[in-house]
């Protein structure tokens, strides 16, 4: 891939890449849809269901097994309520992010969220882990019609920066956000989790955040 020299903002996805929500995700839609019978097994999750939106997550749910539309506010409502008990106990400031993000606002590279969780979900996890604030943009599910896969997401956040998607960093775990930010004309660097994202990252496209 041909790296563009005229980066002007990093987009991180939040799950899996900023806080390590994953497996809260997957426990907490589990506790949801357990008392109407249904269950999505840890395997299932990661291969398939992991990175979609719970709304997303709950139409499979009905289109392939049945599950009620008219549970779908139920469950969700559930689910982001497991999900923020869980986030209060388990979610904290990870250092290698705070100094990263620090690092881009000091070289003036625009920082965003570009996010499948709704804007409350996003918002109290951003701020259990200390870095809602470094942030010149959040776009979340709810601000978009289409959710990843689709690149409407990335395409919203880069306007609302005012940059082209060729100047934009995307930093993804999940296949779906690489797929994204890919068709919205962003770079992208794909992580493994968390603890995968650091200023080392980053050196091939913005080598200056290494001089102090």
């Amino acid at each position: 891939m041909e790296i563009s020299t005229d980066i002007k903002a990093v987009l991180f996805d939040m799950d899996g890449v900023l806080i390590d929500a994953r497996d809260w995700h997957f426990l907490a839609l589990n506790e949801a849809l357990t008392p109407f019978g249904y269950q999505i097994s840890y395997e299932e999750h990661s291969a398939r269901f992991n990175g979609l939106s719970t709304n997303s997550k709950l139409k499979i749910l009905s289109d392939e097994l049945g599950f009620p539309i008219s549970l779908h506010d139920v469950v969700n409502n559930i689910k982001q309520d497991r999900t923020l008990r869980m986030a209060g106990q388990l979610c904290f400031p990870n250092v290698k992010h705070q100094i990263l993000l620090s690092r881009l606002r000091q070289k003036g590279i625009s920082i965003g969220v570009v996010t499948n969780s709704i804007r409350k979900s996003a918002e109290a996890l951003l701020n259990y882990a200390q870095l809602i604030d470094f942030l010149d943009v959040l776009v979340t599910n709810q601000d978009v019609d289409r959710q990843k896969p689709d690149p409407e997401c990335y395409s919203l956040a880069c306007k609302k920066l005012g940059i082209e998607p060729h100047q934009a960093v995307v930093i993804e775990d999940g296949e779906y956000g690489a797929k994204a930010a890919k068709d919205a004309g962003c770079n992208v660097i794909r992580v493994s989790g968390p603890d995968k994202v650091s200023l080392e990252i980053l050196t091939d496209f913005l080598p200056e955040l290494m001089n102090l």
